[in-house]
């Protein structure tokens, strides 16, 4: 299940780039632009920071099942996010196990 949880954290920092042009109000899968954006720096190379309390509540708020539609993103790593870091922040911020994609 702990890559399940990967898997959705991927998917969600994806989100990042498809939101950035409509930050004001934006929402996707109840996270906001801030949220996602507060999970990006935790899951950049080489030596990502810990996930902030921003990142973490945000991920805690998020309709995780609603992030496996966005599964298949290839945008991580155009936005220098490694999939690998950010499959690691489910565990770090010590969230319980999302639904199976």
């Amino acid at each position: 299940m702990e890559a399940t949880n990967e898997k959705v954290v991927v998917i969600l920092l994806g989100l990042m780039v498809a939101i950035a042009c409509c930050a004001d109000a934006q929402t996707i899968c109840n996270m906001t632009y801030a949220d996602l954006m507060a999970c990006k720096l935790a899951a950049m190379p080489p030596n990502p920071p810990p996930p902030t309390s921003v990142c973490c509540q945000g991920l805690s708020h998020a309709d995780l099942k609603c992030f496996c539609k966005y599964k298949n993103s290839t945008i991580l790593p155009s936005i220098g996010v490694d999939p690998k870091l950010a499959m690691q922040l489910p565990s770090k911020c010590k969230l319980p196990h999302p639904p199976t994609c």
